[in-house]
C-alpha cells in the first residue's frame, strides 16, 4: 500500500496574466454565410488567423436572433485557423447554449463602457519606457507593461510589439504591433518603415492587406499610427 503522505511534488500553480485577444463581432448566426465571407479573409492573411484565439461578442446580433448553432460556428472558425474560448454579450438562453459548447462567459466591461458616453479620460501617462537593442525574431514577444515600448532593431515577420503605451519602431517592421492593450486609445505606433502582418490600437486593428492599401496615398517614410473617433488614421510624419 503506497501512502501519498509527505509528497511535496507541486501539480500545478495559478497566476493572473494579460493576453491580447481578438474580437469577433458575430453580425449574423447563419454559420454559412459567415463561412463564405472568412473564406477570403483568410485566404489574404492565412498566417494571421493560425492559432488566434477571439472572443465571440453578440452585441451586435439583432435582439430577436434567438438560439446560436454554437457548434457549427465553432467548427467554422475552427476550421480557418481560429480558436473560440469564449463570448461577451447575448441572451440568457444563448449564454446557456454557450457554455454548453464549451465557450466561456466573459464580462461585458469594454462594451458597456462603449455604450455608455462619458468624458475622454486623459492617458495614463507612461512611467517609462522599455528599450529594445536587438532584432526581434520571428515567434518572439515583446509587452512593456504600464510604459511605452521602443525597438531600434528590426522586427521579423511572426512577431509581436505589445505595449501600454506608445510603440516607436526605428527598424523595419514586418510583424505586429499593438499598442495600448490595456485600453488607452490615446497610444499611438510610430515606425519608419510600415511593412506590418497587423497593428493595432485599443483592439482597433488594420492587416497587412489594409496597410498596403492606405500607404499608397503616402510616400515611403515614417509614418504615425493613431485613433481618432473610434478609427484608425495614418499619417506621414514631417
Amino acid at each position: 500500500m503506497h501512502s501519498m503522505m509527505g509528497t511535496s511534488q507541486e501539480a500545478f500553480k495559478l497566476k493572473a496574466s494579460l493576453f491580447t485577444l481578438t474580437t469577433f463581432h458575430l453580425l449574423n448566426t447563419d454559420a454559412q454565410l459567415v463561412h463564405q465571407q472568412l473564406k477570403p479573409l483568410v485566404e489574404q492573411t492565412p498566417r494571421f488567423f493560425q492559432q488566434l484565439p477571439i472572443i465571440l461578442d453578440l452585441f451586435s446580433l439583432p435582439a430577436a436572433s434567438g438560439p446560436i448553432d454554437f457548434p457549427a460556428i465553432i467548427s467554422c472558425l475552427r476550421g480557418y485557423g481560429l480558436i473560440p474560448v469564449g463570448i461577451r454579450g447575448g441572451s440568457a438562453e444563448q449564454q446557456t447554449f454557450a457554455i454548453q459548447s464549451g465557450l466561456a462567459i466573459l464580462a461585458n466591461i469594454k462594451t458597456e463602457a462603449s455604450e455608455t458616453p462619458s468624458k475622454p479620460t486623459a492617458p495614463t501617462p507612461a512611467i517609462n519606457s522599455k528599450l529594445i537593442t536587438q532584432p526581434v525574431r520571428s515567434g518572439q514577444q515583446i509587452y512593456a507593461k504600464n510604459s511605452d515600448l521602443i525597438v531600434i532593431a528590426s522586427v521579423s515577420p511572426g512577431a509581436e510589439l505589445l505595449a501600454d503605451g506608445n510603440i516607436h519602431i526605428y527598424g523595419r517592421l514586418k510583424g505586429r504591433a499593438l499598442a495600448g492593450v490595456s485600453g488607452n486609445q490615446h497610444a499611438h505606433i510610430f515606425c519608419q518603415n510600415l511593412e506590418a502582418e497587423l497593428v493595432a490600437i485599443a483592439g482597433n486593428y488594420w492587416l497587412s492587406e489594409d496597410l498596403q492599401d492606405l500607404q499608397q496615398t503616402l510616400n515611403k517614410g515614417s509614418v504615425q499610427i493613431f485613433l481618432y473617433q473610434e478609427r484608425l488614421q495614418i499619417k506621414q510624419l514631417a
